[in-house]
């Protein structure tokens, strides 16, 4: 255990150390202030630039687009299956949702690419957009990470004592009066776990966004616009295109820092809230 523990410092620290060391050199080149506040993001053009803001504003829209459709049916689902479902309806409804957690993420973004944004979108909805969005991509990252939300949640409902619901039903409460005045507030740590973690894989996803949002770096002001997230940037452009220790090459790791201290900050207020609302029993 100790070992397995140590294994899992030393990889943290290595994953570190790799981002850091390239970030470096590229912040020796380009000032923290011009990539963090720049607007605009064309590291391979003749006159170069390097704001993050436009990479960020993308990713920004694909993760709330997510949480809007994961959160309400997450906790929809986690709270039918804690607390209305028979147990031979659970035992079977649970692992059929989890069974999307399981599903590729490439063939998520081809789903998104193929129906939601050409069927969906255009032909059902009509809306004027092009081959790509990040709205089409969100709600499909929302789908993605239904699971994540629902399984932990219901976890943290599960475990709330009985004792509980049957008092709330000896004082006249019913059903839907206890769950959201008495389970609901008792498990909120679990629940507010799960929506973090959810927003956690949301920021980080990968595939479904390099296919379905778009490769054009720009800031973003509308859903229906396509946009090159962070994890997408980092998708096409790590393919050996520039030369190893280039400023263009550099420019991987620095997002990359990027991204890792936007879940490293996530997963901080995470503990926080986590701690703070914690009940025990």
């Amino acid at each position: 255990m100790k070992a397995a523990a140590a294994i899992t410092i030393a990889t943290t620290i290595g994953i570190v150390v790799s981002l850091l060391i390239p970030a470096l050199r590229f912040f020796g080149e380009v000032t923290p202030g011009e990539f963090a506040t720049g607007t605009r993001w064309a590291p391979d053009f003749a006159n170069a630039t390097y704001g993050v803001l436009p990479l960020v504003t993308a990713t920004a829209w694909t993760t709330l687009i997510g949480l809007a459709v994961a959160v309400p049916l997450g906790l929809g689902a986690a709270v039918y299956l804690s607390e209305y479902a028979r147990r031979e309806v659970r035992v079977v409804l649970k692992p059929i949702l989890e069974i999307l957690a399981g599903i590729p993420t490439v063939v998520y973004g081809l789903f998104a690419l193929t129906f939601i944004q050409q069927v969906v979108l255009k032909d059902w909805m009509g809306f004027r957009t092009g081959s790509t969005s990040v709205l089409a991509a969100g709600l499909v990252m929302g789908i993605m990470i239904v699971p994540t939300i629902a399984s932990i949640s219901e976890d943290a409902m599960s475990a709330v004592p009985l004792h509980l619901r049957q008092g709330s039903f000896a004082l006249g409460a019913n059903r839907m009066q206890t769950t959201v005045r008495v389970v609901f507030p008792a498990a909120i740590s679990g629940i507010i776990a799960a929506i973090v973690l959810g927003v956690a894989r949301a920021v980080g996803e990968t595939m479904i966004v390099a296919i379905a949002s778009g490769q054009q770096a720009r800031m973003v002001t509308d859903p229906l616009e396509s946009g090159q997230t962070m994890t997408g940037y980092i998708a096409t452009k790590a393919l050996g295109e520039s030369p190893v220790g280039s400023l263009e090459y550099n420019t991987l790791f620095a997002v990359g820092l990027l991204l890792f201290l936007i879940t490293l900050a996530i997963n901080a207020a995470s503990a926080r809230i986590v701690k703070r609302f914690r009940e025990v029993y």
